[in-house]
């Protein structure tokens, strides 16, 4: 009986040894499982907000020069010419009347 009652033993030994080693491993996994971190989800790719670009300092516009507007036939001033001078025109004589001729009164010789 003893011989017996020693191979139960044995045998339920080894099955409580086969239980705990396999209970073991279960919980070395978990022990790797716990240790590990959850795998990363892949971050879902931000938008890239494109910026507006910076202004440009207003461009100074180029200033198309008009052509002036002709002027519709303005007339020319006429520049009055001094007329030219006669030559020596001659003065008029403003003819005198001429001078009385003082009479001498005739004296008439008494006789």
């Amino acid at each position: 009986m003893s011989e017996t009652n020693n191979d139960s033993f044995k045998a339920e030994i080894i099955a409580e040894i086969k239980r705990i080693q396999s209970e073991l491993n279960e919980l070395k996994d978990i022990k790797k499982n716990i240790g590990k971190k959850p795998a990363r989800k892949s971050a879902a790719k931000k938008k890239v907000v494109k910026r507006k670009p910076a202004r440009k300092s207003a461009a100074k516009k180029k200033v198309v020069k008009r052509k002036p507007a002709r002027k519709s036939a303005a007339k020319k001033k006429v520049v009055k010419r001094k007329p030219a001078r006669k030559s020596a025109a001659k003065k008029k004589v403003v003819k005198r009347k001429p001078a009385r001729k003082s009479t001498k009164r005739k004296t008439t010789r008494r006789r």
